[in-house]
């Protein structure tokens, strides 16, 4: 950290002379591309509200954790959300119902608990707020280190199992012929986006989530004309994205998040517009 420390000391920005958004701009230069892969690869899997159901059942877990006096609930939450990822594809690989139908199951339910559990022998919903909105300026250098590893485990992911991924979430029974474990593949993919978004709740938001998963790949969309440009626009979007809004909330005095979240809605606009005008 001294390292970069030194290097933010170095550059003419006022904002960075602070410790806390130095420690905010590196963790938004790892959000990026965490964020930008996971995207491309919920976007592909029609999994868009599954990570919304994702964020609501790490908000219970968090709720759970601190009930149960947990001085660190962000790890219970994530052992509830693992839970969840895996319970959700037992049962959509066992039931003739449809994705949507059973992320709208798994969601609503995971709302209903949360707030019961929060709420359980009349306790404040109010302390809980930080977790719905999020705040990425009061993430520590130990959290920058464990986001780190987790964009270090994506990455390796992506590189051994993006194109069985790919194919499983376009034709999974062409997948399955050529021998690729349609199962496995989508329970690993759901653990990741499990963790992730779990990990990331505290410093993004609940609200605004949903949105760093979906736009970047959304954006992208417009803009790619094949598979390598769809990932690296992505990427390349959501780190663009994460160091504007972050600055622009410095400068406005707002949310972190929502500045991001509305600096990809931008982008995902202005791409609409190059893709009807090349059209």
């Amino acid at each position: 950290m001294s390292i970069w420390y030194a290097f933010c000391d170095f550059l003419p920005l006022e904002m960075l002379h602070w410790d806390f958004m130095k420690n905010a701009m590196l963790a938004v230069l790892l959000i990026g591309p965490l964020f930008g892969l996971c995207s491309t690869m919920v976007v592909t899997g029609r999994m868009s509200f599954f990570s919304d159901a994702l964020g609501h059942s790490a908000f219970t877990g968090i709720a759970i954790g601190s009930l149960a006096g947990l001085a660190a609930p962000t790890w219970a939450a994530v052992v509830f959300s693992v839970c969840f990822a895996l319970l959700f594809s037992y049962v959509r690989s066992r039931s003739n119902q449809t994705a949507d139908t059973l992320i709208g199951v798994f969601s609503s339910t995971a709302v209903a608990l949360g707030i019961f559990v929060a709420t359980l022998g009349g306790g404040s919903f109010t302390k809980y707020n930080t977790y719905l909105v999020g705040d990425v300026l009061s993430v520590t250098p130990g959290e920058i280190g464990l986001l780190a590893l987790v964009l270090v485990a994506v990455v390796l992911f992506w590189v051994l199992c993006s194109n069985r991924l790919m194919l499983t979430s376009i034709h999974p029974q062409l997948a399955s012929s050529r021998g690729v474990p349609t199962g496995w593949m989508q329970t690993a993919f759901t653990v990741f986006i499990a963790v992730t978004v779990t990990l990331s709740i505290s410093w993004v938001g609940l609200l605004i989530l949903n949105s760093l998963l979906v736009l970047p790949a959304a954006a992208s969309r417009n803009l790619a004309r094949n598979i390598r440009e769809y990932h690296l626009f992505s990427v390349l979007l959501a780190l663009v994205a994460g160091i504007a809004g972050l600055t622009v909330s410095y400068y406005l005095g707002a949310s972190a998040g929502a500045a991001i979240s509305l600096v990809l809605a931008l982008f995902f606009a202005i791409s609409f517009l190059l893709r009807k005008v090349r059209g």
